[in-house]
């Protein structure tokens, strides 16, 4: 018996998550079931653990999935067929999707978180409320480090290396000092979280958090000010470049540094000054599906 159930996990750091959509156009969530990831066991742990989740749901759900989905840290090197560029580093250098599909006995679809998060939110997400038409979209991840995820007709754009959207290791500001990737003044290193919390205690000399600067600057604190000056005149920079190569329709914009007023209101008039238009179009949008983007976009992969 064949079902058009779409199945998804999301692999965290701390937890590994499974969802099971009804169809690819019926978004009905017939399971929801995470599980530690318990990541410090090591990599065959880590497979283990997706293995035993899998089961569990095949046996809420009644079946077993005929392929699956798999949002991931990091990204399969298309040429290596090793993964790459993960902060869960026991996946590093491994050949996860290989492994992972002798374990499970299926074809995988794997792809980077941000790339999920964008796909889910063009899917099922904001897009959907702002612009059910658009063509291109760009979804960002802005928190403890920058990345992004680039959706076409409604599918995700992996790349020749499987780098597609990585705009967070673009040159922005050389300000923004030496990048653990090894270059110099990245994107992720002018505006992420960290960075603008570094930023801060650089021209002040105290360490905040990124929402203590914010309820400074409406105090009025001239460091607060800059620092948020420099959030959204970097943005702008940063994400103009993306724009005047893509020409997305809609981004939207995710990750802990995105709930950030500025960014819609300052920040979007910094872009407008740095793009190749006299106008600007693209609608700059904050996320709908929460945690949820995660798995409900490893899911779309396979649809």
């Amino acid at each position: 018996m064949t079902h058009d159930t779409i199945w998804g996990i999301d692999l965290g750091g701390t937890k590994v998550e499974c969802a099971v959509l009804k169809s690819k156009n019926d978004h009905e969530i017939l399971s929801r079931k995470r599980i530690p990831t318990e990541a410090h066991k090591g990599y065959e742990h880590i497979i283990h653990q997706i293995k035993t989740l899998v089961d569990l749901v095949a046996d809420e759900v009644g079946h077993s999935p005929a392929t699956l989905g798999i949002g991931t840290p990091g990204t399969f090197d298309p040429h290596t067929g090793l993964h790459k560029n993960s902060n869960s580093t026991a996946l590093n250098g491994q050949p996860f999707k290989r492994d992972l599909q002798t374990a499970l006995g299926i074809p995988l679809k794997m792809a980077n978180d941000a790339n999920c998060f964008a796909l889910a939110e063009a899917r099922m997400g904001a897009v959907q409320d702002v612009n059910p038409e658009a063509e291109v979209v760009f979804g960002v991840i802005m928190g403890t480090g920058v990345g992004g995820g680039v959706v076409i007709n409604g599918q995700v754009i992996n790349g020749s290396q499987g780098i597609g959207g990585e705009w967070g290791h673009n040159f922005l500001d050389a300000s923004g000092g030496k990048c653990y990737c090894g270059k110099v003044g990245c994107v992720e290193r002018v505006i992420s979280g960290p960075a603008l919390q570094r930023y801060y205690h650089e021209i002040s000399g105290q360490q905040k958090t990124l929402k203590e600067i914010v309820d400074l600057e409406a105090k009025g604190d001239v460091y607060a000010k800059k620092t948020m000056d420099r959030l959204a005149e970097f943005f702008g920079k940063a994400i103009s470049v993306v724009i005047n190569i893509l020409d997305p329709h809609v981004i939207v914009l995710g990750g802990g540094v995105s709930n950030l007023d500025i960014l819609y209101t300052r920040g979007v008039e910094e872009v407008a000054k740095h793009i190749f238009n006299a106008r600007f179009d693209t609608q700059i949008v904050r996320p709908k599906l929460g945690d949820s983007a995660g798995v409900f976009g490893a899911a779309f992969l396979v649809a």
